[in-house]
């Protein structure tokens, strides 16, 4: 039968030859079609998205950087913010400590966490921080989601027992345990929203900095993962609990365990001992918390060089300062600060 069926086949072929090719050809056209109408549309899509952001963009120009090649490659670690309040309208002050740091670190990622953020894909909030922020290439904002964060960690028991957070000093004791666990699950930098950064800080590692005579301050964090320093300091923040005591699981906490780590009795300016620095004050606290208000009083350049010669970052103290008026366009020692170290954000204030 086979046999039988081959010679018809043969005479059907030709007949048919023409028309085969022919729906191939249509097919192959449509196909074509698809494919490069597909391709347009993206191309199209994604040169409009680049459109939208360069023009949003362009609001802050020429105050973003442009990018420069070669150099040494950055150290790993990313440095970190954290706002643990539903807060989702970044401060001025807020906004600055973040564009001074991915200014002075520009090849490393600077991640911005926000417990108000949604967790996901979903868009930024509509809010002009955001918009400026989103313009460096090396800034991220992310969902806080502090079970996964204290999860496999000393603190995540503590966390779940929900009558810490009626205590009257809760967000900043959030902080704080927030803080060490970051820098012990992945290492990198910490900073609080209220430093000013001047230059590059990652030659600063496994340190933190004295803020006033004999005690630390963790607003800096600078340690690699893992660090036992950091464990130590995850497991005294719930053996030692009080969040009662403004402080005890921020600065006294990470003076306690330094003091125990060495083991000494009082701690020396720039002081290291197995392996960990005490940062002298002028390195990151140039400013004493009580005289504050000298943020606010008018210098001149020279003074302004002899102030900040040995600092990587000011630490502004927020917390006692807020609610102080700042001229911006004064030659206040803050002023000047700003307008050297998050130009885009003073070029906003001015407007504002």
């Amino acid at each position: 039968r086979m046999s039988n069926c081959l010679p018809k086949l043969s005479t059907v072929l030709p007949s048919h030859r023409l028309g085969v090719v022919f729906i191939l050809t249509i097919s192959f056209v449509f196909f074509a079609s698809v494919v490069f109408y597909w391709r347009t549309g993206n191309d199209a899509e994604a040169q409009l998205y680049s459109f939208h952001t360069q023009s949003k963009c362009a609001e802050f120009l020429p105050y973003l950087p442009h990018p420069t090649a070669g150099g040494p490659p950055p150290s790993p670690g990313d440095v970190f913010f954290v706002e643990t309040s539903e807060k989702t309208d970044p401060s001025y002050l807020f906004t600055c400590s973040v564009e001074s740091a991915a200014r002075t670190h520009p090849g490393t990622r600077v991640v911005v966490l926000m417990k108000g953020l949604a967790n996901g894909n979903a868009s930024l909030p509509n809010h002009w921080a955001f918009s400026l922020l989103s313009c460096f290439p090396n800034v991220e904002f992310r969902h806080l989601d502090l079970p996964e964060l204290f999860s496999g960690t000393p603190l995540a028991k503590w966390y779940l027992q929900s009558e810490h957070q009626k205590e009257e000093h809760f967000l900043a004791v959030l902080s704080d345990a927030c803080r060490i666990t970051i820098m012990w699950k992945f290492g990198g930098i910490y900073l609080d929203t209220d430093f000013i950064v001047l230059r590059n800080l990652k030659n600063l590692t496994n340190a933190l900095g004295i803020q006033s005579q004999d005690v630390l301050n963790g607003a800096f964090l600078s340690f690699k993962p893992k660090h036992e320093f950091m464990e130590l300091c995850m497991k005294d923040f719930v053996e030692n609990y009080n969040g009662q005591i403004w402080g005890h699981q921020g600065p006294e906490l990470l003076t306690r365990v330094f003091k125990k780590w060495c083991p000494i009795s009082y701690i020396q300016n720039n002081m290291s001992c197995k392996g960990v620095r005490a940062l002298s004050p002028e390195v990151l606290y140039p400013i004493f918390w009580g005289d504050w208000k000298k943020l606010f009083d008018t210098v001149n350049s020279s003074e302004l060089h002899r102030l900040l010669k040995n600092t990587y970052a000011v630490h502004v103290w927020n917390k006692l300062s807020h609610g102080t008026r700042l001229e911006i366009t004064s030659q206040a020692f803050l002023a000047q600060l700003y307008s050297q170290f998050c130009p885009a954000t003073s070029t906003k204030m001015k407007r504002d």
